[in-house]
């Protein structure tokens, strides 16, 4: 990946990468050995077709019109008519940049050479991305055995049907390949099975929530570190040797960045700590922060396999001179492993829920009840609880697994599903979410430090940083005021990125 381009080889492409290109807008190239596999497959397809050879999508229909032969003559039409056909699913659209997602991570599959299909398919997904065109993408309809009923949406655009974005500006998808020098696309045998058949909405959408909670996950460890200053909590949970004798990965990288967060804090002057042990919620935030991270680790390694795989059905085998019927679609592996995600949220959700009450309460802290610099005429935040632990409930709800519940479609001949789509789709507005919760559980601690007199308190580097930023968005809450304006710019700053910037710089 050089600083404007992502070369892509089929078997290279990371999470970063879809990232630069999804979201930042960098550019792609399709590497001459690449171009070359694809051109080679390409070949092979035509030679067993006019050898005769049944191929099924190619010579023949899907699903369970797969026992109908196509004619030459109607090769076009035929995928035109499978593009058509599938295009079935409704709304809301897909972000532009998980659309772009979706075509990054399918062109890269493509280029592997199990496919057979149209070099020119290839190209045009590269042309489409440079071009700043993006098909509009229904994102519900998929079942996540192939997300067929999505996928065909921006083979409509390829075909110059439906809509698309060009710049950002919405328009018809003719309209925007014009504008681009671009023609449409004419489809031949085999190729309306490519455009639609991969798992590439669910990988893209899911490798954008992915990157997302990368992001979360540090502000997660700097906001529980923020609150463990304005807690006064004790700091013994988090001794290396402690977490190196209990060996997991999560537990102990969370552990690392919480130690690094809190340089220089009063909280590792003897003493300080309210309680020899904290309620759990603190005590135990590492280990819950490190279940996600074990979670991430997990799902990451499945996704870059995704990524750089085939999910072709069928799948081209040059070095076995065949074309073999195969469920290389089935991504039920990392389908509940987004399940997994989704419950391990759900425990850092609460536990940053019952952290925020806990700063609230005079018992723990020895700070006025919820917070009010004045018990007589400031309410401060009581009323504030509803909202976070509503957003819980969401999260709670959000978290029980659907990649098990389907129905036996197509003829019955597809009777088993993932529900990938939803599963992915779930887990990102569990994330969502979860940057409300963390921002009010962060402005909870900086109210917490303001009314904290003792002349011990000083604030780790992290902390610092936090209050700072905090600071000059919401001012402290000196007088009852409409908190919902604060809970969103507590929100927005959390989601931009600067408090992350300015820690690790």
């Amino acid at each position: 990946m050089s600083n404007n381009l992502v070369n892509l080889t089929g078997d290279s492409l990371t999470i970063e990468a879809v990232a630069q290109v999804a979201i930042y807008g960098k550019k792609v190239a399709i590497t001459p050995a690449a171009d070359k596999k694809v051109a080679e497959s390409r070949a092979f397809v035509y030679q067993l077709a006019n050898s005769n050879v049944l191929v099924y999508g190619f010579n023949t229909g899907v699903g369970a019109n797969k026992d109908t032969k196509v004619e030459t003559e109607h090769y076009n039409q035929f995928n035109i008519n499978m593009v058509r056909s599938h295009c079935v699913a409704v709304g809301p659209e897909a972000s532009l940049a998980e659309v772009r997602a979706m075509m990054v991570i399918r062109l890269n599959t493509l280029l592997l050479g199990y496919t057979g299909m149209s070099p020119g398919i290839a190209y045009m997904y590269r042309d489409l991305l440079n071009n700043d065109i993006t098909p509009v993408v229904p994102e519900r309809g998929s079942i996540g055995e192939a997300d067929i009923a999505c996928l065909s949406h921006i083979a409509l655009t390829m075909i110059g049907e439906g809509d698309a974005y060009y710049h950002g500006k919405k328009m018809a998808a003719r309209e925007a390949l014009a504008k681009a020098g671009l023609e449409p696309l004419t489809l031949g045998p085999k190729d309306g099975l490519a455009l639609v058949s991969s798992n590439a909405l669910a990988a893209g959408q899911g490798v954008l929530v992915l990157y997302e909670l990368k992001k979360l996950m540090n502000l997660a460890d700097i906001i529980y570190s923020f609150s463990l200053e304005a807690f006064k909590g004790n700091v013994s949970p988090l001794n290396e040797e402690i977490n190196r004798v209990r060996r997991f990965r999560g537990q102990n990288e969370s552990a690392a960045n919480v130690r690094k967060h809190l340089k220089d804090s009063y909280l590792w002057l003897p003493g300080i700590a309210n309680a020899l042990q904290d309620p759990l919620c603190f005590r135990c935030a590492c280990h819950i922060h490190g279940a996600v991270r074990d979670s991430l680790h997990y799902i990451e390694e499945l996704m870059e396999i995704q990524m750089n795989s085939s999910d072709d059905n069928p799948c081209v085998l040059m070095n076995q001179n065949a074309i073999m019927s195969c469920g290389n679609f089935e991504v039920v592996n990392w389908a509940v492993a987004f399940e997994m995600l989704g419950i391990a949220l759900s425990h850092l959700s609460r536990a940053a829920c019952f952290r925020t009450i806990k700063l609230s309460s005079g018992h723990f802290t020895g700070l006025p009840r919820f917070l009010t610099p004045d018990p007589e005429h400031v309410i401060a935040f009581g009323t504030i609880q509803k909202p976070f632990t509503a957003l819980d409930a969401e999260i709670r709800h959000l978290a029980n697994p659907i990649s098990m519940d389907f129905y036996a479609v197509a003829g019955d001949i597809e009777d088993h599903c993932s529900n990938t789509p939803y599963v992915v789709q779930k887990t990102r507005k569990i994330v969502d979410n979860l940057y409300y919760i963390l921002g009010i559980e962060a402005i909870h601690a900086a109210q917490a430090c303001d009314l904290r007199q003792e002349e011990q308190f000083r604030l780790g580097a992290a902390g610092r940083v936090v209050h700072k930023k905090l600071r000059e968005v919401i001012p402290f809450l000196a007088q009852d005021r409409n908190l919902t304006v604060d809970i969103v710019k507590a929100y927005e700053l959390l989601k931009s990125g600067v408090l992350l910037d300015e820690v690790i710089s």
